[in-house]
Formats: C-alpha cells, structure tokens, sequence
C-alpha cells in the first residue's frame, strides 16, 4: 500500500502531531473551564448603594444593600439592583474574556465562549444585561 517506508513515516508523524494537539487543546479547555467556574463578579449600583455579584452562569448569588438605601423610593431601589446585577456581569464578562484569550489565544472555540457571554449580556438581543 505504501510506496516505501519514508511515506509511511511522514503519515505516522503526521498522525503523531495531530494526536499531540487534541491532547493539547483538550488540556486547555479543561483548564478554561476550571478557571471559569471560579469566576465571579462583581459590581456597585451608580450611586453605590448596592453591591451585587453573580457566579460563573451569571446568576445572582450575592446582594448586598447599604443603609442609605431604606430612604429610597422603591423604584430606585430596583434601578440600583438591576444596575449593579448589569455591572457585575459585565465585570464576569470581563474575566471570561482574559482569561479565555490567556488560556486559548486566537482559538475560535475561544471566541465562541466569548460570544456565548457577550450575548447573553445584551438585552436587544432577548437577553437581560444577565444570564436567566
């Protein structure tokens, strides 16, 4: 079936090398998703008085309402949940993002992580500001 042993070589190394990196990218992807679910985050409301941080998924694990904002009118307050819930998922967006170009460079597997986050973040787009 081979002409001689030289092509038989080139298609071992060739099979070798394409092996190598399945390995490769299937060790990165496992290391991405181990830094991810670590991930959280953060943010504060425009007029500081709320604080709220979501986990990896985007859902809101974390509330945190300063004093002031008993004086609030109701609405306000959930102007400033909505914002700070917003803003924290635009700090895990952020995140996301580095640690996904750290990890897997120019990779498109790697920009699709980041579209699946960038769409899940804009509310023209049936989306929240938030993952649901």
């Amino acid at each position: 079936m081979w002409a001689d042993e030289a092509a038989l070589d080139a298609v071992a190394q060739r099979l070798d090398r394409w092996e190598a990196s399945f390995a490769d990218r299937a060790q990165r992807t496992r290391s991405l998703t181990s830094q991810i679910e670590a991930l959280t985050g953060t943010a504060h409301s425009p007029d500081r008085t709320v604080e709220a941080t979501v986990d990896p998924s985007g859902q809101l694990v974390d509330l945190r309402l300063d004093e002031r904002i008993r004086h609030r009118p109701t609405a306000h307050i959930a102007e400033q949940i909505i914002a700070a819930a917003r803003a924290a998922y635009a700090d895990l967006l952020r995140q996301v993002t580095e640690v996904t170009r750290e990890i897997l460079g120019d990779d498109p597997a790697g920009a699709a992580i980041v579209e699946s986050y960038q769409r899940r973040a804009r509310p023209e787009a049936g989306g929240t500001g938030a993952a649901r």
